[in-house]
């Protein structure tokens, strides 16, 4: 099971940098302007997908982030957002790589933002937060094709090859 999430978290790293390359493509008025999008921007998407990630992986290490909100901006503009996106999804792949598999499907419990415990299994929190990048990136995905006309393919059948199967294996 692993393995699998391996994969995702690889596959999460490739799809971000499509997004990213994309976007650092659109005029600076297109990325932050309000575009009615759930985030109002491409600017706010970008840092929504961050900060999540950051609430959910500091959950999984320990290293706690209190979200401030769900819409908050991280980085105000986009190379520094590009960076800290790129080295967070190494430290993704680096989190998933060091889990026990046997921790897997062990209960893990954390406080939600509102204050409540919650209880589940590790695998639903990964699949929990690999959808949720995927949602959103969906989101971007729609406003590139919107801004542009043409947007990078996402899908995760790209990344099925033998090559990019044996740079997750190795």
């Amino acid at each position: 099971m692993k393995k699998h999430f391996l994969r995702l978290a690889h596959y999460n790293q490739w799809a971000n940098r499509q997004i990213y390359n994309a976007a650092g493509l659109l005029d600076k008025d297109d990325y932050f302007a309000d575009r009615r999008a759930y985030f109002k921007s491409m600017h706010g998407t970008l840092n929504h997908l961050l900060a999540v990630d950051k609430l959910w992986f500091g959950r999984f290490t320990g290293d706690l982030y209190a979200l401030p909100s769900y819409d908050v901006i991280l980085h105000d503009n986009f190379h520094e957002l590009q960076a800290v996106r790129a080295a967070f999804d190494d430290h993704i792949i680096a989190v998933v790589e060091a889990i026990n598999e046997a921790d897997i499907v062990a209960p893990f419990r954390w406080i939600m933002i509102n204050g409540e415990p919650y209880t589940s299994t590790l695998d639903r929190c990964l699949t929990q937060i690999f959808n949720h990048q995927t949602h959103h990136r969906g989101q971007a995905h729609t406003l590139l094709s919107q801004l542009t006309g043409d947007a990078p393919a996402l899908d995760f059948f790209f990344c099925m090859n033998d090559d990019f199967n044996e740079s997750i294996e190795a």
